[in-house]
């Protein structure tokens, strides 16, 4: 299924989301190994310590592109979030000429300021790691939202979060492989 905006893409945009709807998984090598890395965000934003958030974001991006071989990204933890009639921002990716890319993730709600749950926090970074994917793992020219997109920001998190005790749930095996259908996209 396509997205509606789809019908309004150019020919050369409709062909790079369907690139993007095709690949429907990010395989991690190891993915086990990075659990700690998820445990010092859950951490830091239980203890709602913004700079050790920050910290601990930064290392868990570092160690995923690491494990992709693909160039890091800045991550930069805000308090509130952004809002206006249309809702809140809970995440940005930006990646402008000459500069590093950059993730920005607000940790606390727009409106009561409360720090936002752990699930919510991790999925936006990995949505915001996802946009800078599309461009350096898949080598995009542009990063759409598609199924395909949203399917790998779900298998990231599924490698990362441990299903909850009694969840039916096929682990992803830990084998540090590539496989054919899973290459980084080269051209």
């Amino acid at each position: 299924m396509r997205f509606a905006y789809y019908q309004r893409l150019s020919p050369a945009e409709q062909r790079v989301y369907r690139q993007s709807d095709a690949v429907t998984e990010v395989p991690l090598r190891t993915p086990a190994t990075l659990r700690p890395r998820v445990e010092a965000v859950r951490e830091a934003l239980r203890q709602e310590d913004r700079a050790r958030l920050q910290a601990a974001t930064q290392a868990l991006a570092r160690a995923m592109t690491g494990r992709l071989e693909v160039a890091g990204v800045e991550v930069e933890v805000l308090e509130a979030r952004p809002s206006n009639e249309e809702g809140e921002l809970h995440g940005l990716y930006t990646w402008a000429p000459g500069q590093r890319p950059r993730i920005q993730v607000w940790m606390r709600t727009a409106k009561r300021g409360q720090v936002v749950a752990f699930r919510t926090f991790l999925r936006t970074f990995l949505h915001e790691l996802c946009h800078h994917l599309d461009f350096l793992w898949l080598e995009l020219s542009a990063s759409f939202h598609t199924e395909g997109f949203f399917q790998r920001e779900s298998s990231l998190f599924g490698q990362l979060v441990p299903p909850a005790a009694g969840a039916k749930r096929r682990e992803a095996a830990d084998t540090g492989k590539w496989s054919a259908s899973t290459r980084r996209g080269r051209r």
